[in-house]
C-alpha cells in the first residue's frame, strides 16, 4: 500500500537533510545573499527617505507596497510558476531587486530624490517579491524532492531569518564606509551569484511533474476558484490556509513596527540597547526553532501539529505585551520566533505535498495570498485598533482570535479523522 505523500516526507525528515544535496548546498548559500541583500536595500533606503522627508505617510507606504502586492497577485505568480520556467522567474525577480537598489543610488548620488520617484521604486521592490516567491518555492521541491523537502522549507526560511539579522549590520557598515549611494551600488553585485546560478543548474520547478508537462492554466477569478474547488477536496489544505491567513491578519508582523511602544512600556534605556534585541529576538527565535527541528527525528509533519504550533504561538504572543520586564518580553519574543516557524514550514510543506501537480504553483500561490498577503489587514487589528485600545490590548486581543480559531481547527481536524476524511 502506497504511503501518503505526508507519510513519504517523513518525521521532520532527515537531520538537515537538505544540505546533503550539492545542488541545494549551493542554493541556500546564494538565496541567504540575495536575502540580506534585500534586507541591505531596506536599512539604507528606509534611512535616507526618514531623513529626506520624515514622512510617517511614506514609511507606512513601504509596508503596504510591500505586502499588498502579495495580496493582489500571489495567484498569479504561482500560476506563472506552473507555466513557466522558475529559473527565469525569479531571476527576473532578481533583476527587480537590482533594479530598485540601482535606482536608489542614483537618486541618492544625484541628490534627485523626490517622494514620487521612493513610491514608484517601493512598488517595483513589491512587485520583485511577488514574482519570485511561488517560483522559489517550487523550484526547492524540484531540487530536493518530498523526501526533503521539510528541511529545504525550514532551511530556507533559516536564510530569511539570517538575513533579518545579518542586513542591518552589513547595511549600516556599508552607510559608514561608502556612503547610501556607493552602498547601494555595491549591493546590486550580491544578488548576481544567485542569478548566474540560476544558469546552471536543470531544475525548472517541473522536472519531478508526470512527463514534464505544463497546463495551460488561464489567469483571473476562474483560475482562483478552480484552485479554491480543487483546495476542498483535502480538507488539510484549507485549514493551512485558513491558519495561515488568520495568523497573518490578526497579528502578521505589526506587532514589529510597534516595538518602539512596548520598549517605551518596557523603560527605554539611553543607548536603546534593549529596543535592537527586542527587534532581534523574533528572527533569532526562529532560526533556533528551525535548528531544532532539523536536529530532532520524531516530530511529524501534520495538520494537526502545524495548527497545534499556531495555537501555543498565539498563546505566547498574547503574553508578550503583558512581560514586565526586558528579559521576559525577549524570552516570549525568541519563543514566538520558535513556534512560528514550526507551523508555517509545517504549513507550506503541506500545501507542497498535497497540492496536485499541475497546480502546485497556483496553491502555492494562493498560500502566499493567506499568509504573505493578508499581512496587510494587521496593520488594522493591531495598529489602528491599537490607537484606540493601546497596542497592548490590540496585540492581546488579536492573538486570542489566533487561539480561537487554531483551537476551532482542531476540532475540524479531529472530526474530520473521526469521519474518515
Amino acid at each position: 500500500m502506497s504511503r501518503s505523500p505526508l507519510e513519504a516526507s517523513g518525521p521532520s525528515s532527515t537531520r538537515f537533510g537538505a544540505l546533503q544535496h550539492r545542488d541545494y548546498r549551493r542554493y541556500f548559500v546564494l538565496i541567504l545573499l540575495s536575502a540580506t541583500a534585500d534586507n541591505i536595500e531596506h536599512v539604507i533606503s528606509y534611512w535616507v527617505i526618514f531623513q529626506a522627508f520624515h514622512s510617517p505617510t511614506l514609511a507606512g507606504f513601504a509596508v503596504i507596497s510591500h505586502w499588498v502586492p502579495f495580496l493582489l497577485f500571489s495567484v498569479y505568480a504561482g500560476t506563472l510558476a506552473d507555466r513557466y520556467d522558475c529559473r527565469r522567474l525569479i531571476q527576473i525577480s532578481q533583476g527587480l531587486f537590482a533594479l530598485a537598489s540601482l535606482a536608489w543610488a542614483v537618486l541618492f548620488l544625484t541628490g534627485a530624490l523626490r517622494v514620487w520617484h521612493a513610491a514608484v521604486i517601493l512598488l517595483v521592490h513589491g512587485a520583485a517579491g511577488v514574482i519570485g516567491v511561488a517560483a522559489t518555492q517550487l523550484i526547492i521541491y524540484d531540487m530536493v524532492g518530498p523526501e526533503r523537502l521539510p528541511s529545504a522549507i525550514r532551511l530556507n526560511a533559516t536564510s530569511r531569518y539570517l538575513a533579518i539579522l545579518l542586513g542591518p549590520a552589513v547595511g549600516g557598515g556599508m552607510m559608514l564606509l561608502l556612503g547610501p549611494g556607493l552602498g547601494l551600488l555595491t549591493n546590486i553585485l550580491i544578488y548576481l551569484p544567485l542569478t548566474i546560478l540560476l544558469l546552471r543548474i536543470p531544475y525548472t520547478g517541473h522536472l519531478r511533474d508526470a512527463a514534464g508537462k505544463r497546463p495551460g492554466n488561464r489567469f483571473g477569478l476562474a483560475e482562483t476558484s478552480r484552485l479554491l474547488t480543487e483546495a476542498r477536496s483535502d480538507v488539510r489544505i484549507i485549514m493551512m490556509m485558513v491558519l495561515g491567513g488568520t495568523t497573518s491578519f490578526f497579528v502578521g508582523n505589526a506587532f514589529q513596527a510597534q516595538m518602539p511602544e512596548y520598549a517605551h512600556h518596557l523603560g527605554t534605556d539611553e543607548a536603546g540597547t534593549w529596543y535592537s534585541v527586542l527587534l532581534a529576538a523574533n528572527a533569532a527565535g526562529a532560526i533556533i526553532g528551525a535548528l531544532l527541528l532539523e536536529s530532532v527525528s520524531f516530530i511529524g509533519i501534520s495538520a494537526r501539529t502545524a495548527i497545534g504550533c499556531a495555537a501555543i504561538w498565539g498563546v505566547v504572543m498574547a503574553l508578550f505585551p503583558a512581560a514586565q520586564s526586558y528579559p521576559a518580553a525577549v524570552a516570549l519574543l525568541v519563543l514566538a520566533g520558535t513556534f512560528n516557524i514550526a507551523f508555517t514550514s509545517m504549513a507550506q510543506t503541506i500545501i507542497q505535498l498535497l497540492a496536485p501537480p499541475h497546480l502546485r504553483g497556483g496553491m502555492v500561490g494562493l498560500f502566499n495570498t493567506a499568509i504573505l498577503g493578508l499581512r496587510a489587514g494587521s496593520g488594522l487589528t493591531v495598529g489602528v485598533l491599537g490607537a484606540v485600545i493601546g497596542v497592548q490590548w490590540s496585540l492581546a486581543a488579536s492573538s486570542i482570535v489566533v487561539v480561537l480559531v487554531a483551537l476551532a481547527l482542531l476540532v475540524v481536524d479531529l472530526r474530520s479523522k473521526r469521519w474518515g476524511a
